[in-house]
């Protein structure tokens, strides 16, 4: 899958991923496509609640890659 911006978040623990995530996601243009790579395990529940709570888009189910978790999101 192609996206616009990727985020990677990476090392940073939560609610970190959750703020950078929504940050971003409001500085960009509705329809692109945000990927959002971590390794918070907190993440993969709170990064999909929160976008959806904030009006956004998940495209595809969340990822588990080993340690990481990916994430593609449109604004």
């Amino acid at each position: 899958m192609s996206a616009d911006f990727t985020l990677d978040l990476r090392g940073e623990s939560c609610p970190y991923p959750v703020i950078y995530t929504l940050d971003a996601l409001k500085d960009m243009n509705p329809g692109q496509l945000l990927q959002v790579i971590t390794d918070c395990p907190g993440s993969f529940r709170n990064v999909p609640e929160e976008v959806v709570n904030h009006g956004y888009k998940l495209v595809k189910e969340p990822e588990k890659n080993g340690q990481e978790y990916l994430f593609y999101i449109e604004a």
